[in-house]
């Protein structure tokens, strides 16, 4: 039986660490997804991750969908720049970045159904869980989701994935409604790198997972 398993972190560092922890595990990269908002630019064409995003915006499929899809070298290598309505300028690779942004997925990709939200309750997640993790990656956090069976043990992947400080969706999603939230929201505007510097820091003492 296949489970998803997903956390969000609020440092871009901690989810790169965690993902080089599960394959340095044996978890295959095509297992692995990272969707990372590079609202603060940290991520440029040319320092390791591919342009995917045409002039007009939208996820150029013919340059992003292998770079999605991973790379020879482990996931990390194939991140590419995309855009994903709600979302703005992210950085991603894995096959659930390739569903929210419809790259070749087919009908049942993310075009079809929402976006990020879509492609992971899609991938077995809840409908809150779904919004919170997709609200965090729009305040600048990292979503790391493992596709497990069993081959690939999901308490292992959740020991490993929570050794580098991810956040506990519920307890976030708890503070996000303390500020008036309630769901996400693709047309709301996105995060400024200010924004998001001021959220991380607001956010840093609810929902890590230490």
């Amino acid at each position: 039986m296949t489970r998803t398993i997903t956390r969000l972190f609020d440092d871009y560092a901690d989810a790169k660490a965690a993902v080089s922890a599960l394959e340095s595990h044996g978890i295959p990269h095509d297992d692995i997804s990272v969707v990372a908002n590079n609202g603060d630019g940290r991520h440029q064409v040319g320092d390791g991750a591919h342009d995917g995003v045409n002039d007009h915006g939208d996820v150029s499929r013919g340059t992003t969908t292998g770079a999605l899809l991973g790379g020879a070298g482990g996931l990390l290598a194939g991140l590419g720049l995309l855009a994903i309505p709600g979302l703005g300028p992210i950085v991603a690779a894995g096959w659930l970045a390739a569903t929210a942004a419809g790259a070749g997925i087919g009908a049942a990709g993310g075009a079809a159904t929402g976006g990020i939200v879509g492609a992971l309750k899609n991938a077995g997640h809840s409908d809150d869980e779904a919004n919170v993790y997709s609200e965090g990656v729009r305040r600048g956090g990292t979503l790391v989701s493992v596709r497990t069976n069993d081959e690939t043990a999901p308490g292992q992947v959740e020991s490993i994935l929570d050794t580098y400080r991810s956040v506990d969706a519920t307890e976030r999603g708890s503070a996000y409604r303390a500020e008036g939230w309630s769901a996400f929201d693709p047309s709301a505007p996105t995060y400024t790198r200010d924004e998001i510097g001021r959220d991380r820091a607001s956010s840093s003492t609810h929902g890590r997972v230490i």
